[in-house]
């Protein structure tokens, strides 16, 4: 197990090809979620920081090396960027865990995962094809071409800050756009850390830049920015419709990845020990701090009973502690006010007529010393109509219902406002295909959860935001498409007429 020391590491910005401290001099400081202690230092942004890498961005946009880099040159640039990652995946993941909470094991899958991303971005640069056109028009040549949307701010969560980067960083360059990053106040240091391979790789001045800071100083600055071309977001709704709304004044592009309570549906001729698991896997994994937690079980009544106290047993033996012991299967909550927030939503669970079967609190066990845990939490008797039922928690809390019918079954799954994930267990072929019709939701898992990939393209309905990371669909939110006409006919059409 790696070890943490107890000197507080001091960072800087990253704007310009240059590191900087912010242009105030100020800092703030970053907590390790399991000691409760401070770690880190980071720089205080502000307007004129903002200001600085936008310039940044839009120079190195439109002159300059990258300017004129050909499409199979970035992609160059992409993949020696993700050898480097392959090769540093220990230290970011370290990062990250002091930082998040998180696991080591889930951190250093991700870290170690997040090559592909920009492997797969890098090998699709070159490949992006306008078409000639048959056009309808005489004597015309008619084709597209796509152009790179612009400059790109890009605003990440505290959750998996790299990971949630990734999906945004590699197609946003693959396309040719530039970036100005600003990664959540809680969880700075792993971005950070990241530009110093970004600098070794060779990518040019300007191309990527990092302002840390609060939202109310940077995150605003940064999407009411004009030199910004678009947004891409991931984070809470309300944020999310906070940033669509000032969007809206300048007609920024936006790309949204919100939250989610997503629904797993448990049927009769389930098997049941994989449903377990599988459950376990979405509600507890990453300590439920997760878009996709599968925090709304859908169970057949047949099978509750069973499926209960299966789970119980289950999730009873998960191992809280260290993050960075690998033994531990549930670390801590990432931030305060995250953990009063879950805590708020036990009570208001209670309140409003659910019944806790499992945990339900602050978790006192000595192994999890100072840090900010949560007991796993598992309520029952929870109807639709309950405010439980409906809210977001983003922690280790899961609801449980009850449905007799298909048809009740997909309603119950549906009736929520968000629609980023669902995931269905079941053995019947037919109601497999049929609940990728029925369910509305972005991302459909059967007979297993939580799997992601770089091939496939990940985002909500409803709520749950807007566009679509990864796979192929998400360099065509990065892009702008112009249709080019070319007359080569011996006369001038009547110029008083639409042709």
């Amino acid at each position: 197990m790696r070890q943490r020391d107890d000197q507080i590491h001091d960072f800087q910005v990253f704007i310009d090809g240059k590191w900087t401290p912010s242009a105030s001099g100020q800092t703030f400081e970053s907590q390790d979620p399991f000691t409760a202690k401070t770690w880190a230092r980071i720089p205080r942004c502000g307007a004129e920081d903002v200001d600085r890498a936008v310039t940044a961005a839009r120079t190195a946009l439109e002159s300059g090396p990258w300017a004129a880099m050909h499409p199979t040159q970035r992609g160059l640039l992409l993949r020696r960027l993700a050898d480097l990652i392959a090769r540093d995946a220990d230290h970011l993941a370290f990062t990250e865990v002091r930082d998040n909470g998180k696991l080591w094991a889930e951190m250093r899958g991700q870290c170690g995962y997040i090559p592909q991303w920009f492997h797969y971005f890098g090998g699709l640069a070159d490949k992006v094809e306008g078409a000639v056109l048959p056009i309808d028009k005489p004597d015309m040549f008619t084709y597209t071409r796509h152009e790179p949307v612009g400059v790109v701010a890009a605003i990440t969560p505290w959750n998996s800050p790299l990971l949630l980067l990734t999906w945004k960083m590699a197609p946003a360059l693959a396309a040719g756009c530039t970036m100005v990053i600003k990664p959540s106040e809680f969880t700075s240091a792993s971005t950070l850390e990241l530009m110093r391979l970004v600098e070794e790789a060779g990518f040019p001045s300007g191309v990527i830049n990092v302002v840390t800071g609060f939202g109310a100083e940077v995150g605003a600055a940064l999407v009411s920015h004009p030199g910004v071309d678009k947004i891409a977001f991931t984070g809470g709704e309300g944020s999310g419709r906070a940033i669509a709304k000032t969007a809206a004044d300048t007609f920024k592009r936006l790309t949204l990845e919100l939250g989610g309570k997503s629904a797993q549906v448990i049927f009769p001729d389930a098997k049941l020990e994989s449903a377990v698991r599988g459950v376990v896997s979405g509600i507890f994994a990453a300590s439920g701090q997760t878009c996709i937690a599968g925090s709304r079980v859908i169970v057949h009544e047949s099978v509750h009973d069973q499926f209960v106290e299966e789970f119980k047993k289950l999730a009873s033996t998960a191992r809280m502690g260290d993050p960075l012991d690998t033994a531990t299967q549930v670390g801590p909550v990432t931030t305060p006010p995250q953990f009063q927030r879950i805590l708020d939503c036990i009570d208001m669970a209670r309140t409003g007529g659910a019944t806790c079967v499992m945990g339900g609190g602050r978790a006192t066990r000595p192994e999890c010393g100072d840090g900010w845990f949560i007991e796993p939490t598992v309520f029952t008797g929870v109807t639709g109509d309950m405010a439980i039922a409906k809210t977001e928690v983003f922690g280790p809390v899961l609801s449980i219902m009850t449905f007799s019918e298909e048809e009740e079954a997909w309603r119950l799954a549906n009736d929520t406002p968000y629609g980023l994930a669902a995931g269905v267990w079941t053995q019947d072929q037919k109601r497999m295909f049929t609940a990728a019709k029925k369910l509305r939701a972005g991302m459909i898992w059967t007979n297993c959860y939580r799997t992601v990939s770089y091939m496939s393209p990940f985002g909500g309905f409803k709520a749950s935001g807007q566009g679509r990371e990864s796979g192929q669909e998400a360099i065509r939110e990065y892009l702008e498409t112009k249709a080019v006409w070319i007359d080569y006919g011996a006369e001038q059409a009547n110029p008083f007429v639409l042709r």
